[in-house]
């Protein structure tokens, strides 16, 4: 009998949320865009510093399923997501959370949380902080971790890459290999 290894070609969306356009973050998450790409996924990044997107605010006028009433970049950045199999969130560890730039963005998925709710999308974490302590990254960790379990997604993998306050650290890390590791066994 044989056996077919058939391989699933993705649309990754990548959220980059640092205000730092080749900061420590992002140059790990361009390595995990590169193992991904040459897997053979599609991948398109955001990075969320060059978009306008405002806050929630919790007026509930879509009731989680759309449209949100505020008219800013968040549209395409939604389309990009239901349009997705996987969304990876990329952020600096700031006072040991997400970056409020990438928290802005997920305050925004409340306007269709219903509807990604139904759709099983994966997700990556990928986190780069200054820090060397791996505790620095439990807050992150428990946001991802209820994050997903809230959107129904599921957990492909994390990077939380400590030690890494610069690019230059980040590129002399083994999270590089990491991160690019993770986006090739997709």
């Amino acid at each position: 009998m044989e056996s077919s290894s058939e391989v699933i070609i993705m649309q990754i969306t990548v959220i980059e949320g640092s205000p730092h356009l080749k900061g420590a973050s992002s140059t790990i998450a361009n390595r995990f865009v590169e193992g991904a790409r040459e897997a053979g996924h599609t991948v398109d990044v955001v990075e969320v510093v060059r978009l306008t997107v405002g806050m929630c605010r919790a007026c509930n006028a879509c009731g989680a399923s759309g449209p949100c009433i505020q008219k800013d970049d968040m549209t395409d950045v939604r389309s990009k997501i239901m349009s997705s199999d996987m969304v990876v969130l990329v952020t600096p560890n700031y006072f040991c959370g997400f970056s409020a730039q990438l928290k802005a963005v997920i305050d925004r998925f409340y306007s269709f949380s219903g509807n990604l709710k139904t759709r099983n999308t994966k997700a990556v974490l990928i986190a780069a902080s200054a820090d060397k302590e791996d505790w620095t990254m439990d807050a992150i960790r428990i946001q991802y971790d209820g994050l997903c379990r809230y959107l129904n997604m599921q957990d492909c993998g994390r990077v939380l890459a400590v030690g890494c306050g610069s690019a230059e650290a980040a590129q002399a890390s083994r999270f590089m290999d990491e991160a690019y590791q993770l986006g090739k066994s997709l």
